[in-house]
Parts: structure tokens; C-alpha cells; sequence
């Protein structure tokens, strides 16, 4: 019983980690870094992002009620529109990530890569709303299997974006992808908007 919750439970948060998409945009950023700096690129933002998820799962709540007085469900809203810009830029340009010549590796690793494209809206939603009907336990274990495959799919992107190109799926992809974070960002405008109605 509690492996068939473990296992429910990772496939949501794996599937709001988006794999596909870090894959796409560790791709876009080839021409601007070396294997060697993106290697590093996606082992410090995976950290990076571990830290938050697990920092906002224990304290989310906290922070949200007492510190900022923000209910859970404005989170919800300003983060799915935010999804929905990526996604819709994502669809309109055919790339997800543009990144300026000068600036630092270990900045671009923790943002935007760790925070908002690991770390982002939807996941931080995740870990803060999952130990409700998952427990602690096994949305910390979901967390953590799920960001290690994303890392692993991370570090071999080069590779599967190689095939992606050969076959002209590269294009395509991101476009569907964008479409897809787009459609998970409205669902949590929904969403919040329905937690927003019910608590009036």
C-alpha cells in the first residue's frame, strides 16, 4: 500500500519536474558553456533545487501563513501565470532559455535553472501540498527520485538532443513542451481559483 502511494506520488512530482524540458534547454545552452561546465550546471542546480523543495515541504506553510501572509492558493495563481508565460514562449519561439554572454556559470545554474525551472511554481506547490495526502516521508522520498532522474537525463541531454536533431524532433519537442507548461500552469489558475472559492 504505501509503495502504491510512493509510486503515485513520484509520478506527479516527476511529472511537474518536466525532465523533457531541462533536457531542451541544457540543449540551447551548448553553444555558450563546454560539456565540462554543464556537467556542473546540472549537478549544482539539481542541489540546489533538492534544498528549496525540501526547505519549502517543512516550512512552506510557515512562511506562507505567518511570515508573508500568503494564502496558498495566490501562490498558486501568480505561479501558474508564470508557468504559462514560459510555456507560451516556449510554443511562440521555439526556446525556452536565453541566456546573456556575460553572466556567471554558477549564476545561471541556481537561477533560472534550479529556481524557477526545477524549483519552480509548480513543484514548490508540489512539496508544500503533497505530505497532505502523501505523507512527509514519501513526498521527501519523491522529491528526491524524482529530481535524481531529472539530473541523470540532465547529464546524458547532450546525447538525446543529438538524436532529437538527427530525426528534426528538436523543434517539435520544445513547442509541445512549451504547450504542455503552459497547460500546467492554467490548471494551477484553476486550481487556485477553486481553493480561492472554496474558502469564501
Amino acid at each position: 500500500m504505501a509503495f502504491k502511494i510512493f509510486i503515485g506520488s513520484l509520478i506527479a512530482f516527476f511529472a511537474l519536474v518536466n525532465p523533457v524540458h531541462k533536457i531542451l534547454v541544457v540543449n540551447t545552452l551548448q553553444g555558450q558553456f563546454t560539456d565540462k561546465e554543464l556537467r556542473f550546471l546540472s549537478i549544482k542546480s539539481s542541489i540546489t533545487a533538492f534544498i528549496i523543495l525540501i526547505f519549502f515541504q517543512v516550512l512552506g506553510e510557515i512562511i506562507f501563513d505567518y511570515v508573508f501572509h500568503i494564502d496558498l492558493y495566490a501562490f498558486q495563481i501568480t505561479c501558474g501565470m508564470v508557468l504559462v508565460y514560459t510555456g507560451l514562449t516556449g510554443l511562440q519561439k521555439g526556446e525556452f532559455l536565453k541566456i546573456d554572454k556575460n553572466i556567471k556559470l554558477v549564476d545561471v545554474a541556481n537561477v533560472p535553472v534550479a529556481v524557477p525551472m526545477i524549483a519552480g511554481p509548480a513543484t514548490i506547490t508540489a512539496a508544500v501540498t503533497f505530505p497532505a495526502n502523501y505523507g512527509s516521508l514519501i513526498t521527501s522520498l519523491s522529491i528526491f527520485v524524482a529530481l535524481g532522474i531529472n539530473l541523470i537525463l540532465m547529464l546524458y541531454a547532450k546525447k538525446i538532443g543529438k538524436v532529437l536533431i538527427k530525426y528534426n524532433f528538436m523543434s517539435a519537442l520544445i513547442r509541445i513542451t512549451g504547450l504542455i507548461v503552459a497547460t500546467i500552469g492554467l490548471q494551477m489558475v484553476l486550481d487556485g481559483i477553486r481553493n480561492f472559492v472554496a474558502t469564501c
